[in-house]
């Protein structure tokens, strides 16, 4: 039953909650932390930890997209970012950063990462990048926004992409553009590709079933990493509850599997976690994977030099992102970062770890199960 509270006459609004507002409830059974499994699989793909990197310039180059990926994670590759638009990404980056360390204007690293992103898409850059994460030996996924799904999904298929990914701030099963332009249903679009395609993001029950049926095999929750992005109350006034929001779509989750006799659609985690007891919490929610933005941009592999931004701080006309530094010292490895050992007693190195130890602690060996322990609301 929702919980509903009258804000004023005749206005209601319902209660929901963060992932902080959520506790893990332990079961009688603990394990060893060494008997746990932290593997899923989407679509044909299996993947040892349920990380997903989001899919910003500042992450996700080709070279990280195969490090995370011989790790066992899923690095997905921005289609409409830096790598898609300039030849020497690097020198790009050293730009951003030599001016956000400045310091002498707080948006003029976002004014020049809008500048940059104003260069033609580029579908031979793309399609090298895609093709050096591929000849890895990793799985290759690469981001696209609805308003270029049409456009850049035939070239990707070409260049041997394995997963797409649909991504806007908020999406839906129609994308309406103009007027003039022919909207995007996302049931067709998804029905004429042979490739899985993930989409997201959503808030609610309703949504992510509607997105369930249009045939996607993942649905993201959520709009993004909580660190840098703006979209959150300050510009949009929209906000994502996490816990509620990954509850509601792994309840549609479940209808949808009723509704069709076995299909089971991923449910993919996108914002407020920032370590391995937020990543737990999320799991615990109902989520099958994380998607991790600043966290994984600590690691010494990022290409942003220890700076984050998400992608949709390069918006033209209403950038939804800042530059925010995650790390002034020497940056762990990407190693350290997912699998330990910490130094840190908050919980910012070794999620994977951390994810194992509270599954252990609960009792549970894997991910499906783990979905099923109790949780508490703190007062």
């Amino acid at each position: 039953m929702r919980d509903l509270v009258e804000i004023g006459m005749g206005r209601t609004a319902r209660r929901t909650y963060e992932l902080e507002d959520v506790d893990i409830v332990p079961s009688r059974r603990t394990r060893s932390s060494k008997e746990v499994s932290t593997a899923w699989q989407l679509d044909a793909y299996r993947f040892d930890i349920p990380i997903v990197a989001h899919p910003t310039d500042a992450l996700v180059s080709p070279s990280f997209a195969i490090e995370l990926g011989k790790r066992g994670g899923l690095g997905v590759i921005n289609g409409e970012g830096l790598w898609s638009r300039h030849a020497d990404v690097d020198s790009v980056i050293d730009q951003l950063v030599d001016i956000a360390q400045s310091d002498v204007d707080a948006d003029a690293p976002v004014e020049l990462l809008q500048k940059l992103h104003a260069a033609p898409l580029q579908p031979d850059l793309l399609a090298a990048a895609v093709a050096q994460v591929r000849d890895a030996g990793v799985t290759v996924a690469v981001r696209v926004s609805p308003q270029n799904a049409r456009s850049l999904t035939p070239a990707l298929v070409a260049a041997g992409v394995d997963l797409l990914v649909v991504q806007g701030t908020i999406i839906s099963a129609e994308h309406v553009g103009h007027p003039s332009e022919e909207p995007l249903n996302m049931k067709t679009f998804i029905s004429e590709l042979d490739i899985p395609v993930v989409a997201g993001g959503v808030s609610d029950h309703r949504t992510a079933l509607h997105l369930m049926r249009t045939g996607a095999a993942g649905v993201i929750v959520g709009y993004g990493s909580t660190e840098g992005a703006t979209t959150t109350g300050e510009v949009l006034g929209i906000g994502v509850p996490m816990a509620t929001a990954i509850a509601d779509a792994a309840a549609a989750r479940r209808d949808y599997l009723d509704e069709t006799g076995g299909r089971y659609v991923h449910v993919l985690a996108d914002g407020g976690i920032t370590t391995s007891g937020n990543l737990a919490k999320a799991i615990a929610c109902g989520a099958d994977a994380a998607v991790l933005g600043a966290p994984l941009a600590l690691a010494a592999e990022a290409p942003g030099r220890g700076w984050y931004w998400p992608s949709a701080a390069a918006h033209p006309s209403m950038p939804r992102g800042a530059f925010l530094p995650v790390s002034f010292g020497d940056r762990p490895s990407l190693d350290r970062v997912l699998s330990g050992p910490s130094n840190d007693p908050f919980g910012s190195l070794d999620l994977v770890g951390g994810l194992r130890r509270s599954m252990a602690k609960s009792g549970y060996s894997d991910l499906k199960e783990f979905q099923k322990v109790g949780l508490n609301i703190r007062g």
